[in-house]
């Protein structure tokens, strides 16, 4: 991981920051000034290429409406899929992107996505119907709009994970159905900001009560029964993980003088 500034010699614990340490680390972390920057250059293009208003604008809108189905897609076929932790070639992705984030919630540094995972599911989904919408400056717009999407969703993410109240009724709202999904039931809820597609199949439940509680909700399907047929990604854990609660947070190093200051 690439470390500069407020994320050099620091760990993250979002259950001890405050939403001005998360603002402060948010913008300055790495990816996020990638999406940032490759939306600039995508602008840049998009103005170059510029012909029209209309089919950028129509861009623009399929970009933001296509994310939560795309992120809803992923969420719950790809990274709560049982497939790929049972091969060493896609074991150490699945653990990076998905499982370490669930047995340790409150870990900002395996929260973000992984930009070699991002950006190209990005330009996937935006960037060829854009195209077909507006020609080479409606691929650059849907892909900016994608792009600004995913750190507009980000930022919800770690906001979600605060221990913090938020004052707006809308982020309480999504907050509530995002900790359901990590400490009561992770079969439903894959949304992030917006749970459309949950409630269209049926995978929505605003209220924990709606749901048993699940087993393997911090493991996410990766039980000891599976780590022991397919071990790759417990050897990467190196022994530490949980089942029956998540991860007390820990940071990159565990060595005794690893940093241990408050709020990072």
């Amino acid at each position: 991981m690439v470390r500069w500034g407020f994320w050099k010699n620091r760990t993250h614990n979002l259950a001890r920051m405050s939403l001005g340490d998360l603002v402060v680390a948010f913008f300055s972390y790495y990816a996020v000034l990638v999406y940032l920057g490759l939306t600039a250059v995508s602008l840049y293009f998009a103005a170059r290429w510029f012909e029209s208003w209309a089919p950028l604008a129509i861009a623009a809108v399929f970009a933001m409406l296509a994310y939560p189905l795309a992120w809803y897609v992923l969420h719950r076929w790809v990274l709560h899929s049982q497939y790929l932790y049972r091969s060493p070639l896609t074991a150490a992705v699945w653990k990076r992107i998905h499982f370490d984030h669930h047995q340790d919630p409150h870990n900002l540094v395996v929260l973000f996505g992984a930009l070699y995972t991002t950006i190209p599911t990005i330009a996937l989904v935006t960037m060829p119907i854009g195209y077909w919408i507006g020609g080479p400056a409606g691929a650059a717009t849907a892909f900016a709009f994608g792009l600004l999407s995913t750190v507009f969703y980000e930022f919800s993410h770690c906001v979600q994970h605060l221990n913090t109240t938020p004052k707006s009724k809308f982020m309480r709202q999504i907050k509530k159905a995002h900790l359901a999904h990590h400490f009561h039931n992770e079969q439903g809820n894959f949304g992030i900001t917006n749970f459309f597609w949950d409630r269209l199949f049926g995978t929505y439940y605003p209220e924990p009560k709606l749901r048993p509680k699940s087993a393997t909700v911090f493991n996410i399907g990766y039980t000891e029964e599976m780590a022991e047929r397919y071990p790759w990604v417990a050897r990467l854990s190196a022994g530490t993980r949980g089942d029956a609660n998540p991860r007390r947070f820990r940071s990159e190093s565990t060595a005794p003088d690893a940093p241990s200051r408050a709020g990072r």
